[in-house]
């Protein structure tokens, strides 16, 4: 697929009345957790802040290149954690790009001596731009010669979109195993940039892991191992990731299957203070790894010692990638 076919079909997804476009997908789960659920804001206790880059496709001439930005912290005075998130996406080479800044909330409940829950939700604002410039139009096109006309399409619309989004979440968590499910764009809001409407569908988005313990030998208090599983559906596209992560003291090594399109390896290294970690996909749909070059991401995280340290808080034992 090369950028005249990446343009075309951005186009489409912001012109036609019934096209619903989708978000992006971070494969370092958890260590972005807010992205995935706003009800993990604060289920470390302590401060935090997670930066993470992904370069999806970069063989192609229109690849798609997603920035976030993460800080949330666990706050005793309302018994809950409050965290604030910025993302930034470029698609074709910056055609189209998307910035999302929001807040969130989540409430704390112990609901006895072995389980808690948390509930989240997050308020956003987006930022949608097209470039008109970077686009390409037929009567640009010489049979022979190819691109080297103007086009005499004009512009419609000033090409920026802005709006409110809002999503919710919940967690249910022991010391041992954790599950949880998140709506994104609750109130589905219009994202079109040029004509017609285009509402962006609510994601829906359901996660379960454990975190266990290796048997008793020289290697039981550092080594663990957490399978996951993590359920995404948005506008008719579902996507299943199944994967385990292995903790050996400071350094943790997972693989993850994505249905019908990847495999996802991940090495991090993590410490009481900070955490950095990198992830590959392999591409196996029709795609072809060799034709897109898979997908990229690395991700950052520093963590921060807490003031006072929370009384009867109990922390969720997820992985950190």
């Amino acid at each position: 697929m090369n950028m005249k076919k990446i343009i075309f079909l951005a186009l489409l997804s912001i012109v036609s009345v019934d096209v619903m476009a989708q978000d992006p997908t971070f494969t370092q789960f958890y260590s972005n957790p807010i992205y995935l659920n706003p009800a993990l804001a604060g289920s470390t206790g302590c401060p935090r802040v997670s930066m993470n880059y992904r370069n999806e496709w970069p063989q192609l001439t229109g690849n798609y290149i997603t920035y976030s930005l993460a800080y949330d912290s666990y706050v005793k005075s309302i018994s809950g954690g409050l965290g604030f998130i910025a993302t930034h996406d470029q698609q074709g080479r910056g055609t189209i790009s998307t910035t999302m800044v929001g807040a969130i909330y989540s409430y704390n409940l112990r609901v006895n001596r072995k389980f808690s829950m948390m509930f989240g939700a997050r308020a956003a604002y987006y930022q949608k731009y097209l470039d008109w410039s970077k686009l390409t139009f037929g009567d640009m096109i010489d049979p022979r010669r190819g691109f080297i006309y103007q086009t005499g399409d004009v512009p419609r619309g000033n090409g920026r979109r802005g709006y409110f989004d809002a999503s919710a979440g919940f967690v249910g968590y022991t010391d041992i195993f954790y599950f949880g499910g998140a709506i994104h764009h609750l109130n589905t809001p219009d994202e079109s940039m040029i004509l017609g409407t285009s509402k962006l569908p609510m994601r829906f988005t359901g996660h379960a892991g454990a975190n266990i313990k290796l048997g008793r030998n020289k290697f039981s208090n550092s080594t663990s191992i957490m399978p996951n599983i993590i359920y995404q559906y948005q506008n008719g596209f579902q996507e299943l990731n199944i994967g385990t992560y292995i903790k050996y003291e400071n350094f943790t090594a997972g693989v993850w299957y994505r249905n019908r399109d990847a495999f996802i390896l991940c090495l991090g290294i993590s410490t009481p203070k900070f955490k950095v970690g990198y992830s590959y996909d392999i591409t196996v749909s029709k795609l072809g790894n060799g034709v897109s070059g898979g997908s990229h991401e690395v991700s950052l995280g520093f963590n921060f010692a807490c003031k006072k340290k929370p009384k009867n808080f109990r922390k969720i034992s997820c992985p950190s990638f």
